[in-house]
């Protein structure tokens, strides 16, 4: 399967593994990335392939995250072994790779980082990240609005929306933070302050 697979083929492999509300889910994400790359001039099928496989490993009890991983030898931090779920996108990357045969490392790094994001992220990292947040089923965070009209407009504020948002939820729930989140979150605070 190459970069440009048929979408019909992948789209009936994730109808046949995700539950109905992830499987919606990802043709959310899928969509909205695609909408996103063409307002950045960005590659749209490449978006949205990226877009529709990166919760792909999405159909595991968190339980099996960290033995798959001991499995196929996919390095996991001490964060991710604490909060298996975090493991989906790398997971994801692997399946995407192994099973999907996607073999575009822009489209696997996307993947990989949809969940985190990290400093710096590529444009298409950055478009994943921002279509999983946004995407039309969503509905957790009140400001989602103005992050939706932020990810047209001003895609380095909408990261930094996020990031700022997720960092009080997690705060305020005594969530365990991923490190990568919170250096996320400084370089996106940086970023945009910087542009002031």
């Amino acid at each position: 399967m190459s970069l440009y697979a048929d979408y019909t083929d992948i789209t009936g492999l994730l109808f046949d593994k995700l539950d109905k509300k992830r499987f919606l889910h990802t043709l959310g994400v899928a969509g909205t990335a695609a909408c996103i790359a063409m307002s950045q001039g960005y590659d749209i099928r490449k978006a949205y392939l990226a877009g529709l496989l990166h919760d792909c490993a999405k159909y595991m009890d968190d339980s099996e995250y960290v033995e798959y991983c001991e499995r196929h030898d996919i390095d996991m931090e001490d964060v991710e072994v604490s909060n298996p779920g975090l493991l989906h996108a790398k997971v994801g990357a692997y399946q995407a790779h192994k099973k999907y045969g996607i073999v575009d490392g822009d489209v696997l790094a996307a993947i990989r980082w949809h969940t985190t994001g990290r400093p710096g992220m590529s444009e298409l990292e950055a478009i994943v990240f921002l279509a999983d947040y946004i995407e039309p089923g969503r509905s957790h965070d009140p400001d989602l609005p103005a992050i939706r009209k932020e990810a047209f407009e001003d895609i380095n504020q909408a990261i930094y929306h996020v990031y700022r948002n997720t960092m009080m939820y997690l705060r305020d729930s005594d969530k365990i933070l991923d490190p990568t989140t919170e250096m996320a979150y400084r370089y996106y605070e940086d970023k945009v302050s910087n542009l002031d």
